[in-house]
This record gives C-alpha cells, structure tokens and sequence, in this order.
C-alpha cells in the first residue's frame, strides 16, 4: 500500500472527513498511472500474454505499438526473430506485411483521385487495355457478359469479380495456377500477368458481391499506367519517403536482413508462403510488383502511415489526402452486396476502400468503435484505427497459421487497457 493510501486508511479509520487538498492528492496519484487514458499496470498484461503466445508456438517474437492523439504510449517488443533465438525481437525489427500493404496501394489511388487523373467509376479497361474483352462465368459453366464495367471502386472494395486461387471456384482456380497469376512460383511479368488474367473469367458480376482478392495487385498496375511511374517509385514519392518512412520497401536488402523477423519452423503455411513472396529478391524489372501483397516494413513506419490517416490526412504538418476523402474511404462500400470481410476483421465489419470498417457498436468479436478501420496481413501482422477514440494500434508478428487469433488478442489487450479518455 503506497504511503497516501495508509494514510488514507487511517483518516477513515479515525472517523475524520477527508480534506478536498487530500482528494485533490488522490486524482493527481491516479492520473500518474495513466498514460494519455491508459492504464500503466493493463499495459503490463501485453508481456505475459505475449510470453504465452510465443512459448505455444504461434510466433516467435512480436512489436506492439499503441498512439492516442498522435503520441506513442507504448511501443515494446517480445521474444526473438529468429528460430535460434540467437536475436532478440527489437522495435526496429523489420517484417513482411503481406495485406497491409493494401491500404497503403489505396492511398495512392485516392490521391491520383484527388489529382483528376483517375475516377472511381472509371472502367479498369480504361488503363488496362489487356482486360477490355472479359466476361463472367455462369451457374453452369457459360460464359456470360458483363452487365457493366469493373470500375477503379471495384478494384478497391474488392467487388471486382476477382479471386484468390486459393477460394475460387474450380475452372478460375485452375486458371489462375496454370498462368501462376499470384506469382507464387517465380517471377511474372505485368505484361504475362495481365495478358493472361484477361483470358479468365470472373467469378461474379461485377459490384455484386464483395470476395477478397487480387484486386489491389490490379490496382496497382493500373495505378502505374495512370501514373506513368512503376508502383514501387510511385509510392516512395507520394507516401514513404514524405513519411518518414524509411524501412517500408519492396526487397529486403542486405543492410536490412539482421532486422528481418522469420515465423515458426513449425508452421504449416511458412515454406510455401516464403517461396511465394520472395522478398530477399529484387525481383523489379521482371516481376509485377504486389500492390497488395509485397512489401516490407516496421511497426514505427506503419504507425505513421496509420497516424496520418487517423488525423484526416495530415501528418507533422504535411496533408497526404483531404479529411474528407479520407472518411469517404472508411465509410461502407459494400452496401446491399453479398459477401463480407469476417475471415479477415471477425463479424460486424463491412468494407471501405482499402480497410475493412466496423459497422456498430456490437456483434464484432473484439472492441472498438462503429468507424474504425482495420486491415491485417497474411503473415500475422496487423492495425487499428479508432477516430473516435483518436487512437491508432500496430501489431507485428509472422506467424501465419494463427493470424486471426493473434489480431484479436492485440485488440483486446489495447481496448482492455484503456480505461479513460486521454483529454488534460
């Protein structure tokens, strides 16, 4: 028991009446184990919890970040990087992102937007003339045509009719492995890539259904044409570079390879996902590169991309996207579809243009606020922002097997150790 705490003790113990300077004393001691609303002791739950996830094996190590208001309350990394656990896990360690390079491809989109030199109902033939004579595949097997156009907001709601081979139905799955569509096995070019997914059919009328995938990898290309710049320049102009954000890349370079975090040998998804994305290759020149696959990058980066996203589209005094277009993107673009982003966010989330969107207050499976956006990556990496909150969380671990149970669990050790709301 601290020493105002006794002597608050005996005061009521003594029957007297405790003095508004003595009160006065007790917030002030209160609000020292706070900081910006979080609780100091609820923060120290992240280490045992993390020490449990690495000694079941889920991942070795992991960096987690949490900001409010723009102000970092805690940043600390758990466990090791490698399966020797000869390097211990650091905030600077660098890790495969996976889907969370996303988000970062839609921004980039939404500025050319904001720039007139693309639309959102713009028809993807447009720029990709390669996809000009695509169609449908029907009920049975046919070969319909499409009642509209794939639209640029197609691409980024992932209402495309595109799939991942992995969840489409047999003839596209097919397809799409035969012309190693996702570049899984080597490298593929923009030219083969496009040539080819021009000759397969979609999976579903284009608008009608939200289904996640390769739509931002198109994106990306087409943001090249538009653009007139590969994607990899595109973004480090626009986004990385302004940022601040120094280690978010395509490759990981020799410098960098010391910092790189590796999953489990265990893991069942490891080898075959390592082999698919490759990024100790420069593969630039003779690979498409993944605009919603492929990059690389650290929990300080991202909480600069997230942070500026959560301010509106500012960030250290520099305006990347107006407020407005920012909350365009984190409203609900999937109304009256079919499909939902749950194998991805949990329950009670739709899906804006390039993150999934908490719709209510209820029916998720972690906490947050009707608004927040998320998104998460393949490898075991993910992020929150929470507006309402003014709140942004980063999680980095590479343990892709239990990937969904990891980004929950982050969640609600972030939410569980907020217990006000951070204002002086």
């Amino acid at each position: 028991m601290s020493h105002l705490s006794r002597r608050q003790g005996f005061l009521v113990g003594a029957g007297l009446l405790a003095t508004p300077a003595l009160a006065r004393a007790q917030e002030a001691e209160n609000r020292a184990e706070l900081i910006r609303g979080f609780s100091r002791a609820r923060l120290n739950r992240f280490a045992p919890a993390m020490a449990r996830e690495i000694e079941a094996n889920r991942f070795l190590g992991a960096v987690a970040l949490i900001a409010r208001d723009g102000h970092v309350v805690f940043h600390e990394a758990f466990g090791h990087q490698d399966m020797a656990k000869q390097r211990p896990m650091t905030r600077e360690s660098i890790f495969l992102m996976a889907s969370m390079t996303k988000p970062i491809t839609s921004v980039a989109a939404m500025m050319l937007i904001e720039e007139g030199k693309l639309q959102l109902r713009d028809n993807i033939a447009q720029y990709l003339t390669e996809l000009r004579d695509l169609r449908v595949l029907g009920p049975n097997g046919e070969l319909q045509p499409l009642a509209r156009p794939v639209t640029v907001q197609d691409l980024l709601r992932h209402s495309s009719g595109f799939v991942y081979a992995a969840a489409a139905p047999a003839p596209i799955r097919e397809a799409y492995e035969r012309h190693d569509i996702e570049a899984r096995r080597g490298p593929v070019s923009t030219e083969d890539m496009l040539r080819n997914l021009g000759t397969i059919p979609l999976a579903f009328q284009p608008g009608t259904q939200f289904f996640y995938s390769i739509s931002t990898d198109v994106l990306g290309l087409l943001l090249e044409r538009a653009a007139g710049q590969r994607l990899d320049q595109l973004i480090e102009q626009r986004i990385t570079a302004p940022l601040g954000m120094r280690d978010t890349v395509w490759w990981v370079d020799d410098a960098r390879a010391p910092r790189l975090a590796e999953a489990p040998d265990a893991d069942p998804l490891k080898a075959s996902m390592w082999e698919s994305y490759r990024i100790r290759n420069n593969e630039a020149g003779r690979s498409y590169l993944k605009g919603g696959a492929g990059m690389v990058g650290t929990s300080a980066d991202y909480h600069r991309f997230a942070q500026m996203l959560c301010n509106g589209g500012e960030f250290e005094g520099r305006r990347y996207l107006a407020a407005n277009t920012v909350r365009f993107m984190m409203s609900n673009h999937i109304v009256g579809m079919g499909g939902t982003p749950a194998a991805s966010t949990g329950p009670g989330y739709g899906f804006g243009l390039g993150f999934g969107v908490r719709l209510a207050d209820g029916m998720a499976v972690a906490p947050g606020s009707p608004g927040d956006a998320m998104w998460a990556g393949a490898w075991g990496t993910s992020f929150t922002i929470d507006r309402a909150e003014r709140l942004v969380g980063v999680f980095m671990a590479q343990g892709p097997t239990h990937r969904v149970h990891t980004r929950m669990l982050f969640k609600n050790l972030v939410y569980g150790a907020m217990v006000g709301d951070g204002r002086a």
